[in-house]
């Protein structure tokens, strides 16, 4: 009897304990979307109001108004991070691919050096990349905001993390395949590739979200206010007079409905593939 005490006394403090650990978690996002439904003089109010009476809806309407190329940069937000998605899990599928099954010369010292590219900080390449971009004319435009990641640190991670999948995978499947005539192509295409979506799923959430969340590289290159992605064009709330608060945060709210839908949308292969390519 004692015992059972004592098992349900640990039970309720440690449920107290992840109740508050996500309550501070998640104050910051609920304080986010209250705000975005408050009329502008009563975001300050102390105490806060979580639950904001009048309900202002019609803050996300006033978002562009306020800024009429809102939706532009919505777009170029989006279209870059999905075509830096797709080119760092082609780019990672194939080279981890070619680095786990295919024997070559040198294989393991090609690794080696292609792993050392992620332990250059970004920051330190940042001024010759503009350099090279600057005297090619290719500032001022998206692409160096779409090749230097799926060729930089984030496609070298993305060739990492595919290689340690492929490598899971019974060398048994590999010449069962060969002996049925297939090729090193169809073999990738056919076999390796359909089983390796719980990997491409957790490469294609960590690649989305770092070029979605992306703002150094914006706000180095991109100068013209048509180019603007979301995270520059946030700034564009604040001027002389002050922050549009509940415009700032009816924006962000509404930065976030991609995220959260590619999250949930690959949830469950995500946590497969953190499971099988050993990143817990």
């Amino acid at each position: 009897m004692k015992n059972r005490s004592l098992h349900f006394l640990g039970n309720g403090i440690r449920y107290l304990l992840l109740i508050v650990v996500s309550l501070v978690i998640l104050a910051p996002f609920l304080w986010m979307i209250t705000t975005s439904l408050k009329d502008q003089s009563k975001i300050f109010d102390f105490p806060p109001q979580w639950f904001p009476s009048p309900i202002v809806w019609s803050n996300y309407a006033d978002v562009f108004k306020d800024q009429p190329q809102f939706l532009l940069h919505y777009w170029n937000s989006l279209y870059i991070a999905v075509l830096v998605t797709a080119g760092t899990c082609i780019v990672g599928a194939l080279a981890g691919f070619a680095f786990a099954k295919i024997t070559f010369p040198f294989k393991n010292t090609l690794f080696l050096i292609l792993l050392s590219g992620m332990m250059i900080p970004n920051e330190v390449t940042i001024i010759p990349n503009f350099i090279w971009f600057s005297k090619l004319g290719l500032v001022n435009n998206h692409f160096p905001l779409i090749i230097p990641p799926i060729l930089g640190a984030g496609g070298i991670f993305g060739v990492f993390l595919l290689r340690q999948f492929y490598i899971t995978i019974p060398k048994d499947l590999d010449e069962a395949a060969e002996i049925d005539g297939c090729t090193p192509w169809q073999t990738f295409w056919r076999i390796m590739a359909p089983m390796a979506t719980p990997a491409f799923a957790t490469l294609a959430i960590f690649t989305f979200l770092n070029s979605w969340e992306d703002f150094l590289d914006p706000l180095i290159y991109i100068s013209s206010s048509k180019q603007f992605t979301l995270p520059i064009a946030m700034k564009l709330f604040t001027d002389t007079a002050g922050t549009s608060w509940h415009l700032l945060m009816a924006a962000s709210v509404m930065s976030t409905v991609p995220l959260l839908l590619v999250f949930f949308a690959a949830q469950k292969k995500f946590i497969d593939g953190i499971a099988t390519t050993g990143l817990k």
